[in-house]
């Protein structure tokens, strides 16, 4: 009797505030049973092994970065990465690490949120608005959503031309039916679409890495190049140049993104260890292959400073870039049609796999934002086509005249630019909430880490806005 009276004054004793954090976390947890969960059809899919050892545990969490990072290295990156290379040599490479890791910070707060809550970011934000303002965000949300799409159609519709002689205008349709294979691929599970999207990764990184050997760079001045210097704020056009590498590495679809996929994996969400080892494995598959995709960014710039510093060549364009890899007046003696195909079979995997990732965000933002009830076929196709028309619409305006339309990057990192802060901020606020994170909330380093990257990146996209416009 003694024993059972000492048991019920322990439980008793147990600090008010972080029981009732718990409670409300596993209420958010348990309630998202049926259509409210995210990405419902992949939701909790993928098994994890029960008392397994390290290694095998974090193979069954492998995956879900390798989608997320996919969007740091999209063909939007390729233009500013190249360009800053063959404009300013090594000496931007400290911002494409600076990029970096504001990423690695915000994917893995955005993975945290999603495992711990049981919602994605689209879902929380709605259920933390009112209704007029949660139709705001979606709208802002869904231009973000288009503006990352134009980069990776205009990349893949280029590179089938590129590869097959397709008219423009063809090869964005033909990109626009991607969308039924990951119909196809959902049929077949999540892990396959990892795989695919793995591969096509994998594709990039060997691509480049041979063309930037071929190239013998100067390594002694690369690691130089790491080191942030004064000329960086002092000269303007490079200032700008580092500026529009910031922005479009860092998008807002991936926050997105990063919050749902993070709950593929079927553990015991109710069970705190369960939930900090899958926080664990998670941010570290994602910081893997952020790293990785630090390392294609590093590539392409380093690429663009070794092949094209001091020739004034025009690169503004992938035909331009496709063009130069085959010309040996600008690249000398390695110049070969097996560069430029190299290339363009790199901008083609890039733009499938972003494609592949950005329709699945696209879905997320609808489910999450106006809790959209219709197939998910037709929702993907709805998706797509949303994204899909601008670019369609000034390809046929266009016609023929490749230059207008890759002019659409410049106002899509505009798009990508406004709609940032917008996951951002609320990202910060519910991962720093011991309301909504319970013991799982930020800790403080990492709260004013974040809240210094976000109003550096909000300045600094504010300032790029105006230079653009």
């Amino acid at each position: 009797m003694a024993k059972k009276e000492k048991k019920q004054d322990e439980v008793k004793n147990v600090p008010e505030q972080e029981t009732k954090a718990n409670h409300e976390r596993h209420h958010m947890v348990s309630s998202t049973g049926g259509a409210s969960k995210s990405l419902d059809e992949i939701n909790g899919s993928v098994q994890v092994p029960q008392n397994a050892g390290v290694f095998k545990t974090f193979l069954a969490y492998l995956g879900p970065g390798v989608l997320v990072s996919v969007g740091y290295m999209d063909p939007g990156n390729w233009i500013t990465s190249i360009a800053g290379g063959a404009t300013f040599k090594y000496r931007l490479i400290s911002v494409i690490l600076i990029s970096s890791l504001i990423a690695m910070l915000l994917q893995a707060m955005a993975a945290r949120l999603g495992i711990v809550t049981g919602r994605d970011l689209a879902q929380l934000t709605r259920e933390k608005t009112s209704k007029s303002v949660g139709i705001v965000l979606f709208i802002i949300t869904e231009l973000a959503i288009m503006a990352t799409d134009i980069a990776e159609i205009i990349g893949s519709g280029i590179a089938l031309q590129l590869l097959f002689g397709f008219p423009l205008v063809v090869g964005i349709i033909i990109t626009a039916f991607d969308v039924l294979l990951l119909l196809f691929l959902m049929k077949l599970g999540f892990r396959k679409i990892e795989a695919i999207v793995a591969t096509l990764v994998a594709v990039i990184l060997f691509v480049f890495l041979y063309e930037v050997i071929l190239a013998q760079p100067n390594v002694p001045e690369i690691f130089k190049g790491f080191v942030p210097g004064k000329d960086l704020i002092q000269n303007k056009s490079m200032l700008y140049l580092g500026l529009g590498i910031v922005g479009a590495t860092v998008m807002p679809h991936n926050l997105y993104l990063g919050s749902s996929i993070s709950q593929t994996r079927n553990f015991d969400r109710n069970d705190h260890k369960s939930v900090r080892s899958a926080i664990r494995y998670t941010v570290a598959d994602s910081n893997m292959q952020l790293t990785l995709a630090f390392v294609v960014n590093c590539l392409l710039l380093i690429l663009g400073a070794a092949l094209f510093f001091g020739t004034n060549s025009s690169l503004g364009r992938f035909v331009d870039l496709y063009n130069a890899l085959d010309n040996s007046q600008i690249v000398g003696a390695i110049a070969s049609p097996i560069l430029s195909m190299l290339f363009a079979i790199a901008l083609l995997s890039s733009g499938q796999s972003s494609t592949i990732t950005g329709t699945l965000s696209g879905q997320i933002i609808m489910e999450g934002f106006i809790r959209l009830k219709m197939p998910l076929w037709a929702q993907r196709l709805l998706t797509r086509l949303i994204a899909i028309a601008p670019v369609l619409t000034f390809a046929i305006y266009y016609h023929g005249n490749e230059s207008k339309i890759e002019e659409l990057l410049t106002f899509s990192q505009v798009f990508l630019s406004v709609a940032l802060p917008f996951a951002m901020v609320p990202l910060i606020i519910f991962t720093s909430s011991k309301k909504v994170m319970g013991p799982f909330v930020n800790r403080m380093w990492v709260k004013i880490c974040a809240w210094i990257a976000a109003v550096i990146l909000i300045i600094l996209n504010v300032w790029l806005i105006i230079q653009t416009i």
